[in-house]
């Protein structure tokens, strides 16, 4: 399937050291059953369409669904025509330890896990490097100056191009730039996630890092398209999620049609506003848009067209003010792991 885009996707470039992207990543976790069973054909199709649209940075972790999104991201590179693959950039969370049963045991920083992670998903991927790479979470029992150490190895031995972190509160990148150059930082950022905007920020401006945005839809609460009615499987992460229940779930689609008004009087979706929003948040920002089917993939990229003005982004958070929302963004217990909340 063939996405005309029109002009071709703009670039970013992540940070001062890393490589440029296209201004949207595809983030790829959607289609490995992170919220209801997947459709393999589909999924590969959406990741050629986004190769074909001119989208080049591919997003995912080792632990999502225990490697099965990196062999399917693999799969599709391999059925890819040549130039299309050769554009493609792979970026890889590692460190979440997982059961059998799916259950999640905690991360793991150390050099040595570090490398033997990153063994495994180049295999996985079919790829002789990877091109940013970064704990999922900070380890606490490691100081994240080993765990960056033991990836700049892998970057002077070839394995990865470059750095990136992912949920680390300010303090930490300080530390971990001291150690090696960091591309950029995975972060969660949205019109009703913004705690990022007081210290995270403006430390990664400081030092030249980008943010790569994550959640820019919370999940799929702000994409316009989630009812209160709807049935959520028992493997659907929102069944957890506290944004997602009862109250909470009612006064936050209720921020929803808020964003919606102001969609329609632009003619856009309000998936397309709220990734809009993102994007004009600074070139430093790169959204990572979770589409798991063409049509969703087409209707993400329509955002990369909407102009924002003084007034419309005045107009937008008068709408959904910041800490608007109900809910933490992860259940108390992963609250707990994110060196970016402390």
């Amino acid at each position: 399937m063939t996405i005309p885009t029109t002009p071709p996707i703009p670039t970013r470039s992540l940070g001062t050291t890393g490589p440029r992207v296209s201004a949207l990543g595809l983030g790829c976790m959607a289609m490995s059953s992170a919220y209801a069973e997947a459709d393999r054909t589909e999924a590969i199709a959406t990741i050629h369409a986004a190769l074909e649209a001119g989208v080049t940075l591919l997003d995912t972790g080792d632990f999502y669904t225990m490697g099965h999104n990196e062999m399917l991201i693999g799969e599709a590179l391999r059925a890819a025509p040549a130039a299309r693959r050769e554009q493609a950039l792979t970026s890889v969370k590692f460190g979440a330890l997982r059961g059998a049963d799916g259950a999640w045991n905690g991360y793991d920083g150390r050099p040595a896990a570090v490398k033997n992670f990153a063994a495994y998903s180049l295999q996985r991927l079919g790829v002789d490097h990877i091109d940013v790479y970064r704990i999922a979470r900070v380890d606490p029992d490691v100081p994240i100056e080993e765990t960056v150490g033991a990836i700049a190895e892998l970057v002077e031995q070839g394995y990865v191009r470059h750095i990136g972190l992912s949920e680390a509160g300010a303090d930490t990148i300080r530390r971990a730039a001291a150690v090696a150059p960091i591309a950029d930082v995975q972060l969660e950022y949205s019109l009703i996630t913004r705690g990022i905007e007081d210290r995270i920020l403006p430390a990664t401006r400081e030092l030249g890092i980008s943010v790569t945005a994550y959640g820019v839809l919370s999940r799929g609460l702000i994409s316009g398209h989630f009812a209160a009615d709807r049935q959520l499987g028992a493997s659907d992460y929102r069944t957890y999620s506290p944004r997602f229940q009862g109250d909470n779930l009612q006064h936050n689609l209720g921020l929803v049609e808020q964003l919606r008004k102001l969609a329609e009087q632009k003619g856009v979706t309000v998936a397309q506003l709220a990734t809009a929003w993102v994007l004009s948040r600074g070139e430093d920002i790169v959204p990572l848009i979770g589409a798991r089917t063409p049509e969703r993939l087409t209707e993400s990229l329509g955002a990369l067209d909407v102009v924002l003005d003084a007034a419309d982004l005045a107009a937008i958070e008068a709408a959904v003010p910041a800490d608007s929302a109900l809910g933490e963004r992860y259940p108390a217990a992963a609250m707990a792991h994110l060196d970016s909340e402390h």
